[in-house]
């Protein structure tokens, strides 16, 4: 069941224009931070890591924007208690929808493979670790839209929940910078920097991005996915019970 209605949700991204400026804003974004902020011909060196290193900040506010929507809009629109009274479960249904907003992110990032190719057609880089880049980005965009589900349960208003998601966003991504570490450490124990040391989804996409598949960072994203998914279940199930 829930892969009908993730079709159902996939479909109707791309019956508006809305998908499509999506798509397009994101491959022009991507194309800017890369060859012109990233200096791509200046540095001189066959790799994508210039691409990659702007896709968490890219992240932070288009997927947000993408998952805005997901239960905010049928909230808004009053169809949220027609979609829980059909027989599909709560689960399903989250599942359902997360699973396409995911698709539509990893279309997105398929579409950027003439950077791929320019690279390679420039020079000769190790592809393994460009797939496991790719691999780890699209990971990281799932927990982004997680979150951003989550979020959208909590307002009828698509841009307080588009807010929230980026605030919560911002908070996971920065949370393994050194100026937030250090003031940690001047009042919290060693036990709770580490923790959230730990949290960083920079942190974890940059070992990704170095070509290392670690069980731990993959793990990490997929724990991140399951616990919002699984937090927005629970705020359904208080709302129809409501």
């Amino acid at each position: 069941m829930s892969w009908v209605i993730c079709k159902r949700e996939l479909n109707a991204y791309f019956a508006t224009p809305v998908a499509y400026v999506f798509i397009f804003m994101f491959l022009a974004l991507a194309g800017v931070f890369t060859f012109y902020l990233g200096q791509f011909y200046q540095r001189g060196q066959a790799d994508l890591v210039a691409f990659f290193n702007f896709h968490p900040w890219l992240y932070l506010f288009f997927m947000p924007a993408v998952a805005m929507g997901l239960w905010s809009q049928e909230r808004q629109l009053g169809t949220i208690e027609m979609l829980l009274t059909l027989p599909v479960s709560i689960t399903q249904a989250v599942l359902g929808k997360f699973l396409a907003a995911w698709l539509f992110a990893g279309i997105a990032l398929l579409l950027t493979f003439p950077i791929w190719l320019t690279v390679n057609y420039l020079g000769d880089p190790d592809n393994g670790v460009i797939i496991a880049s790719y691999l780890g980005s699209w990971l990281m965009a799932g927990a982004f839209l997680a979150v951003g589900s989550c979020m959208s349960v909590l307002s009828r208003n698509q841009i307080v929940a588009f807010i929230l998601a980026v605030v919560v966003c911002f908070v996971l991504m920065v949370s393994g910078l050194s100026i937030v570490l250090d003031a940690l450490r001047g009042w919290a124990p060693a036990a709770v920097v580490d923790v959230v040391a730990g949290l960083s989804f920079l942190t974890r996409f940059e070992a990704l991005s170095r070509g290392v598949i670690d069980v731990r960072d993959v793990g990490y994203f997929v724990l991140l996915m399951g616990v919002f998914l699984a937090a927005t279940v629970q705020l359904l199930n208080i709302k129809k019970s409501a």
